[in-house]
């Protein structure tokens, strides 16, 4: 769970509005709002789960949260069938369901409040913004801007007759345009909330640009353009203490264990100084894993990392070439490789668009 830089900050930005003795208000109101996005998340995280989806991470922004899939399958599921469906219906759900029981609430308890009065929403009024915020933050997924949730479907039907990229670059430029006229909208008609709106759905938009730009990134380079041709390999004859003698002397985290020019192995740093703890000295052939993944120079990087993420607890995988290690790739090298080609693609792609 991430949350945004512009989330927190803006807590200030209800501080100026509420005033400067109105700032617990202000405060009170940022909490409503974190309520809001609360009731939404939980209700998707509950239908991913039912769906049998794989997250590895939600970003949270003040419009709701935007999933990272842990594998390619569970982003395919999301995006297809009954599924797409039931997670874009979820988040507005939850919070108009919460909207109706607040509202039910608060008259019952309290007859003698207008939840209908103007400003809806509004500092001075908590009980109101309580009801309001919820119902809004599902009235604003029915809109057609992508990240929001319909505009998440308008994407993944786009994409079943244009293919993802395309899809998705169209549904985020258009999310952007209607963001921005959303703000502008706003300062028009001195609405700071549909101001902030739109400017967190511009944010959204631009966030998931840049990781299906990633993704296209991933998808096709090449293990020969990122794979590391210098590093070291041991054998299973070595003794642990050379082992660790080479260690020292090398970046690696994890070794391929070859005998002649085949791969018959990998172990890493730790498991070495672990064994020579609890064990003494030894062979490497004792303590290597013989339970590994590898890779060819023409495979994807995107295939690639799916395979570490999938695999044996290691964070190596060899590059193989008729039987024998022609290079290696590692979580390491490849989180500093893929930030450079995506921005060498980024690079490029302006490039063309100008000439």
């Amino acid at each position: 769970m991430r949350v945004h830089i512009f989330f927190p900050l803006l807590l200030f930005v209800f501080f100026a509005i509420s005033g400067v003795d109105g700032w617990p208000r202000g405060l009170g109101l940022f909490v409503l709002l974190v309520g809001a996005v609360v009731v939404r998340e939980t209700a998707r995280l509950l239908v991913a789960a039912w769906l049998g989806l794989r997250l590895r991470a939600i970003l949270l922004l003040p419009i709701g949260g935007l999933f990272a899939y842990a594998n390619p399958e569970s982003q395919e599921n999301s995006s297809r069938g009954g599924g797409q469906f039931a997670l874009a219906l979820a988040g507005p759900m939850a919070n108009w369901g919460a909207a109706l029981v607040c509202a039910a609430a608060i008259l019952g308890a309290s007859g003698d409040v207008r939840l209908i009065d103007h400003p809806l929403i509004s500092s001075a009024h908590l009980l109101r913004s309580l009801v309001w915020l919820q119902a809004f933050l599902g009235l604003l997924h029915v809109m057609p801007a992508y990240p929001l949730d319909c505009g998440r479907l308008i994407r993944n039907g786009f994409a079943r007759k244009h293919g993802v990229g395309p899809a998705a670059r169209a549904a985020a430029g258009l999310g952007q345009v209607l963001a921005l006229a959303a703000m502008v909208g706003g300062m028009l008609a001195q609405n700071p909330w549909l101001i902030l709106a739109g400017f967190f759905v511009m944010i959204g938009a631009q966030i998931e640009d840049q990781g299906v730009f990633f993704q296209s990134v991933v998808d096709t380079v090449r293990m020969r353009e990122v794979m590391l041709t210098d590093f070291a390999t041991l054998s299973p004859s070595d003794t642990l203490a050379d082992a660790l003698y080479r260690c020292v002397h090398s970046l690696q985290e994890d070794f391929p264990v070859v005998r002649g020019p085949q791969l018959v192995g990998i172990v890493s740093r730790q498991r070495i100084v672990d064994a020579l703890r609890s064990e003494g000295n030894g062979y490497v052939q004792s303590v290597m894993s013989r339970a590994f993944q590898v890779a060819r120079p023409e495979d994807t990087l995107g295939a690639t990392i799916r395979r570490l993420t999938a695999g044996h607890g290691l964070g190596l995988i060899p590059v193989t070439e008729s039987g024998r290690v022609v290079g290696v790739v590692s979580v390491q090298n490849l989180m500093s490789s893929m930030s450079l080609l995506a921005e060498q693609r980024r690079i490029e792609r302006q490039e063309a668009s100008e000439g």
